[in-house]
Protein backbone atom coordinates (compact mmCIF):
# COMPACT_ATOMS: atom_id res chain seq x y z
CA UNK A 1 0.00 0.00 0.00
CA UNK A 2 1.47 3.35 -0.94
CA UNK A 3 1.60 6.23 1.52
CA UNK A 4 -1.28 8.16 -0.11
CA UNK A 5 -3.63 5.16 0.17
CA UNK A 6 -2.40 4.44 3.70
CA UNK A 7 -2.99 8.08 4.67
CA UNK A 8 -6.50 8.02 3.23
CA UNK A 9 -7.24 4.69 4.93
CA UNK A 10 -5.93 6.06 8.23
CA UNK A 11 -8.14 9.13 7.91
CA UNK A 12 -11.14 6.92 7.11
CA UNK A 13 -10.46 4.79 10.20
CA UNK A 14 -10.04 7.90 12.35
CA UNK A 15 -13.23 9.52 11.01
CA UNK A 16 -15.25 6.34 11.67
CA UNK A 17 -13.76 6.09 15.17
CA UNK A 18 -14.64 9.73 15.93
CA UNK A 19 -18.19 9.30 14.61
CA UNK A 20 -18.68 6.23 16.82
CA UNK A 21 -17.51 8.40 19.73
CA UNK A 22 -20.23 10.98 19.03
CA UNK A 23 -18.32 13.48 16.88
CA UNK A 24 -19.72 15.06 13.74
CA UNK A 25 -17.24 15.29 10.87
CA UNK A 26 -17.36 18.93 9.70
CA UNK A 27 -14.60 18.79 7.09
CA UNK A 28 -11.85 16.51 5.81
CA UNK A 29 -8.60 17.44 4.13
CA UNK A 30 -9.07 21.17 4.68
CA UNK A 31 -6.25 23.07 2.97
CA UNK A 32 -4.96 26.54 3.71
CA UNK A 33 -1.72 27.66 2.08
CA UNK A 34 0.80 24.88 2.82
CA UNK A 35 -1.22 23.34 5.65
CA UNK A 36 -3.70 20.50 5.61
CA UNK A 37 -6.02 19.56 8.43
CA UNK A 38 -6.88 15.87 8.15
CA UNK A 39 -10.22 16.07 9.98
CA UNK A 40 -12.25 18.86 11.52
CA UNK A 41 -14.81 17.39 13.90
CA UNK A 42 -17.32 18.81 16.33
CA UNK A 43 -18.81 17.47 19.53
CA UNK A 44 -21.13 19.75 21.51
CA UNK A 45 -19.59 23.23 21.42
CA UNK A 46 -16.01 22.05 20.76
CA UNK A 47 -14.35 22.20 17.35
CA UNK A 48 -11.57 19.61 17.08
CA UNK A 49 -8.68 20.03 14.69
CA UNK A 50 -7.54 16.44 14.22
CA UNK A 51 -4.19 15.23 12.91
CA UNK A 52 -4.07 11.53 12.01
CA UNK A 53 -0.81 9.59 12.36
CA UNK A 54 -0.35 5.91 11.56
CA UNK A 55 2.76 3.80 12.14
CA UNK A 56 3.26 0.04 11.68
CA UNK A 57 4.90 -0.19 15.08
CA UNK A 58 6.10 1.95 17.96
CA UNK A 59 9.74 0.87 17.54
CA UNK A 60 10.75 4.44 16.65
CA UNK A 61 8.13 6.08 18.88
CA UNK A 62 4.38 6.43 19.14
CA UNK A 63 2.63 7.88 16.07
CA UNK A 64 1.58 11.06 17.88
CA UNK A 65 5.24 11.83 18.61
CA UNK A 66 5.72 12.53 14.90
CA UNK A 67 3.59 15.69 14.93
CA UNK A 68 6.45 18.18 14.74
CA UNK A 69 6.44 21.77 16.02
CA UNK A 70 6.42 22.90 12.36
CA UNK A 71 3.32 20.76 11.65
CA UNK A 72 1.63 22.15 14.78
CA UNK A 73 2.28 25.70 13.58
CA UNK A 74 0.82 24.91 10.14
CA UNK A 75 -2.23 23.27 11.73
CA UNK A 76 -2.76 26.31 13.96
CA UNK A 77 -2.57 28.66 10.97
CA UNK A 78 -5.08 26.60 8.97
CA UNK A 79 -7.36 26.29 12.02
CA UNK A 80 -7.31 30.04 12.56
CA UNK A 81 -8.33 30.58 8.92
CA UNK A 82 -11.14 27.99 9.19
CA UNK A 83 -12.42 29.55 12.43
CA UNK A 84 -12.53 33.03 10.91
CA UNK A 85 -14.04 31.83 7.63
CA UNK A 86 -16.86 30.02 9.44
CA UNK A 87 -17.20 32.54 12.28
CA UNK A 88 -16.74 29.78 14.86
CA UNK A 89 -17.47 31.08 18.36
CA UNK A 90 -17.02 27.96 20.46
CA UNK A 91 -14.02 26.25 21.99
CA UNK A 92 -11.29 24.86 19.71
CA UNK A 93 -8.78 22.18 20.52
CA UNK A 94 -6.08 20.20 18.74
CA UNK A 95 -6.41 16.42 18.87
CA UNK A 96 -4.35 13.58 17.43
CA UNK A 97 -5.71 10.21 16.37
CA UNK A 98 -2.80 7.80 16.72
CA UNK A 99 -3.06 4.50 14.84
CA UNK A 100 -0.58 1.69 15.42
CA UNK A 101 -0.31 -1.67 13.67
CA UNK A 102 -1.09 -3.27 10.35
CA UNK A 103 -4.72 -3.74 9.32
CA UNK A 104 -6.70 -5.58 10.56
CA UNK A 105 -4.63 -5.65 13.76
CA UNK A 106 -4.60 -1.98 14.64
CA UNK A 107 -4.93 0.11 17.78
CA UNK A 108 -6.59 3.53 17.62
CA UNK A 109 -5.97 6.11 20.33
CA UNK A 110 -7.71 9.50 20.38
CA UNK A 111 -5.58 12.05 22.22
CA UNK A 112 -7.72 15.04 23.14
CA UNK A 113 -6.00 18.41 23.63
CA UNK A 114 -2.77 16.86 22.34
CA UNK A 115 -1.19 20.31 22.13
CA UNK A 116 -2.10 23.95 22.56
CA UNK A 117 -1.40 26.80 20.23
CA UNK A 118 -3.56 29.88 20.70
Amino acid sequence: MNSVNKGKQGENLAAAYLQKSGYEIVSRNFYYQKAEIDIIAQKANVLCIVEVKWRKSEIHGAPHEFVTPKKRKLLARAAEFFIQKHNWQGETRFDIVSITGVAPNITIEHIESAFYFF
